[in-house]
Formats: structure tokens, C-alpha cells, sequence
């Protein structure tokens, strides 16, 4: 039931996105490299903002972790190969719940922390921001420490 509520607090909150001001970009740009800024800034705004909301949320509990932080901040790049927007993805994280089979796009949006890792491992991201986005919806490899995969599904799902 909690994993409904955030999905029903994300889907009003991605209604009306504010694009991340000139501050929040400015707060950003240290956890972005020149292999991976792409993968962050194509992602639709409202991913932008919850990365954004992850990071702080790690940053604050993990001073000096800039692992962590930039594992928050990208967990999610992957969506951005969907092209679906508010309804389409509300459509597959509900189907989702439901255990219902999912094709096309749908199953694209399903699959976006696999994707995502692979775009990541290709800019030669570190292994945890790689596993992080691999393994976010489910459960925990045994690469990632377990108080780090705690912190990091707490940020993704607060």
C-alpha cells in the first residue's frame, strides 16, 4: 500500500514539473561528468526534480558520499528511452502492480533500471551508480552494501 501512495503523490506531482532552476543545476553539475551529463539532463523534468529530491536526501544522510549521491541521481535515466508521458507511465507502474503482462513502450518503461545501467556502464559510471539503477526495483545485489541499498530506497521511495 506505501508503494501505491508514492506512486499517486508522483504521478500529481509530475502534472506540473518546475524545471530545475539556475541553482538547482548549479547543485547538480558536481555529481555529473562529461560521459554522463547527457544521460542526466535528457531526462523529462519531473525525473530531473525526483533525482534531484534523491540526491539531496543521500547527500544529507551520507556527507562525502558522492557515490551514493550520483546513484540516487541517475537511478532512474533509463525512463527516458520510453517517450511515455504522465498517463502512459501511471498506465505501466499500475499494470505493473497488478502483475499484468506489459509490451511496447510499456514494457520499455518496466525495464528502465536494466537500461539505464547499461547507458551508465557504457560511460563508465561507477559500479554502484551502475547496480543502483540495475537492481532499484528489486532486490538487493551483493555488490551494494546493505546500509547503502537501504539509504538509497529510502531516497527513491520518500
Amino acid at each position: 500500500m506505501a508503494h501505491f501512495r508514492h506512486l499517486v503523490r508522483r504521478f500529481f506531482r509530475s502534472l506540473r514539473p518546475r524545471p530545475l532552476s539556475p541553482s538547482e543545476q548549479a547543485e547538480v553539475a558536481p555529481l555529473l561528468r562529461e560521459t554522463d551529463a547527457d544521460l542526466f539532463w535528457r531526462q523529462a523534468v519531473a525525473d530531473q526534480r525526483h533525482a534531484l529530491d534523491c540526491a539531496r536526501f543521500v547527500a544529507g544522510e551520507a556527507a562525502g558520499r558522492a557515490d551514493l549521491a550520483r546513484a540516487a541521481l541517475f537511478h532512474d535515466v533509463g525512463k527516458s528511452r520510453t517517450n511515455l508521458g504522465v498517463l502512459g507511465r501511471s498506465l505501466a507502474s499500475g499494470l505493473r502492480l497488478l502483475r499484468l503482462p506489459l509490451g511496447g513502450r510499456l514494457r520499455t518503461y518496466q525495464d528502465h533500471g536494466p537500461t539505464g545501467a547499461d547507458e551508465l556502464e557504457g560511460t563508465g559510471a561507477e559500479p554502484l551508480v551502475v547496480a543502483f539503477a540495475r537492481h532499484h526495483h528489486g532486490d538487493r545485489p551483493a555488490e551494494i552494501d546493505p546500509t547503502d541499498w537501504e539509504l538509497l530506497c529510502r531516497a527513491d521511495n520518500r
